[in-house]
């Protein structure tokens, strides 16, 4: 009876949360004193026994009121969607049952709905799901680190056994200076340390250079280094910036290189045959990156890691243990071919999703989206504003003459827009003055929204362009 009052309580909150949603502020206005005593006060030192109602409704408002709200049709934010009812549902069951993923014998129902569903999506990738080791990670940071262990395994067995101690090698990974920096740190995790990250230089689409590509691994040779890993992007977190995966992928075959493809926003594209020709070269990737949690809409975290060569897969995360029960012909069990060890059942969101909205319905809201940030980038334009990124993706980076003459301009911007209910950032992309972002997270964003922003980015940028420090100078 617990478990009944806790969910009745629980859903009608969440279900409250959704259905006034667009009423709701975005951003909440709360210091960290402010939480911290009214947690004090209240919870101490949990002496007291909350009642199921009384626990919900309190710790519901403290994330009604104290949180930033991505799930808002106007959170043009960061890769932080609103989630799918499917894949909450899917949360619930997961909870509720609590599988335990780590040998396959244990959870046959759920390891095999994983794979089902990693099966389809390597497949939409252009991967050959049947010589393709996937697995779900918690997130994109976990897929990425994945990638590179698997990586030194491949070049230098004895890595595994004896680290970086006993291969006298110096590696070096390639990225661009739009590359997330998660690489950095699955550098510094994996023991090569982030000197081993070599940044490359762009071109004017902010897109990784081929051509220095290869001068940069000529240069590492002659200098003793030991090139291994090339990680092309697809959408960058700034720009959404897609590198030429093709270009990417003939020189890591060429210097026989490792070539990972970070898409863990922009894989999302695969759904869509008009944005799918973007990704052009993912095929060819030795390993990818996707994170379900971002444009497939469930909640975090969901990552996804792809590898087009099971046996290095194994050989970097294999495992035989005394106290794991036998394997099961046929299957692989998650312990000896992951990170993780005991691992919750991450897939079923993603599974439950795509059964609920099938993928047409996936294809309508990714092309949804993608239509939103054309609209955007129309509106600015009319009003005005230069679009400085180039990208088929929904992010959409903007600017004007006033926000770059004024110091910090784009940064004043961005807190007056959350202070009007749309929650935009400053970003720096490459070496310009800090710009405006807006990114489509949202399916429920709709053409009145994104005109709404345009019109209030403009009037106060007309606003800053006459502010304090523009009047002194005049004077």
């Amino acid at each position: 009876m617990g478990l009944r009052r806790f969910l009745a309580a629980a859903t009608e909150r969440v279900l409250d949360h959704e259905e006034n949603i667009r009423a709701t502020g975005i951003t909440p206005g709360v210091e960290a004193a402010e939480v911290r005593r009214a947690l004090a006060e209240r919870y101490g030192d949990f002496s007291r026994r909350w009642p199921a109602e009384e626990l919900i409704d309190d710790v519901a408002s403290m994330l009604r009121d104290w949180n930033v709200h991505v799930t808002h049709p106007r959170y043009f934010g960061l890769f932080n969607p609103p989630v799918r009812s499917a894949a909450v549902a899917a949360d619930l069951l997961v909870a509720g049952f609590n599988p335990q993923l780590a040998a396959w014998s244990h959870a046959p129902a759920s390891n095999e709905i994983e794979k089902h569903t990693l099966d389809f999506l390597a497949g939409r990738l252009g991967l050959d799901p049947r010589a393709t080791a996937s697995t779900f990670t918690t997130a994109g940071a976990e897929a990425n680190q994945s990638a590179l262990l698997v990586a030194l395994t491949h070049a230098w067995p004895e890595y595994g056994r004896r680290g970086l101690a006993g291969t006298d090698v110096r590696p070096s990974v390639y990225v661009s200076s739009e590359s997330h920096h998660s690489i950095e740190k699955a550098a510094q995790l994996c023991g090569i340390g982030r000197d081993a990250i070599r940044t490359v230089s762009t071109d004017a689409e902010l897109r990784m250079s081929a051509s220095a590509l290869s001068e940069a691994i000529e240069d590492d040779r002659r200098g003793g280094r030991h090139p291994l890993m090339v990680v092309g992007t697809a959408g960058t977190t700034g720009g959404g910036i897609i590198d030429p995966l093709a270009e990417l992928a003939e020189v890591s075959r060429r210097e026989n290189l490792w070539f990972h493809v970070d898409a863990a926003w922009g894989g999302a594209a695969c759904l869509s045959p008009r944005l799918a020709p973007a990704l052009a070269g993912i095929e060819r990737a030795d390993s990818v990156t996707w994170d379900a949690h971002k444009w497939l809409s469930v909640p975090m975290g969901a990552g996804m890691f792809f590898c087009a060569h099971p046996n290095a897969v194994r050989k970097t995360f294999g495992a035989a243990t005394p106290y794991m029960p036998t394997g099961v012909e046929d299957t692989i069990d998650p312990y000896s071919s992951t990170i993780q060890w005991s691992r919750r059942n991450i897939g079923l969101k993603v599974f439950m999703s795509l059964a609920a909205l099938g993928s047409d319905g996936y294809r309508e809201a990714i092309e949804h989206q993608a239509r939103i940030g054309e609209v955007l980038r129309e509106r600015l334009r009319e009003r005005g504003w230069e679009i400085v990124n180039r990208t088929p993706l929904p992010v959409v980076c903007f600017s004007r003459d006033e926000i770059d003459r004024v110091r910090a301009g784009a940064a004043r911007i961005a807190e007056r827009l959350q202070a009007e209910n749309f929650w935009t950032s400053p970003v720096r992309l490459g070496d310009r003055s800090p710009v405006l972002r807006a990114c489509i997270t949202s399916y429920e964003t709709t053409e009145d929204d994104v005109a709404a922003l345009a019109e209030a980015a403009t009037r106060i940028a007309a606003e800053r362009s006459v502010g304090p420090r523009a009047r002194r100078g005049g004077g």
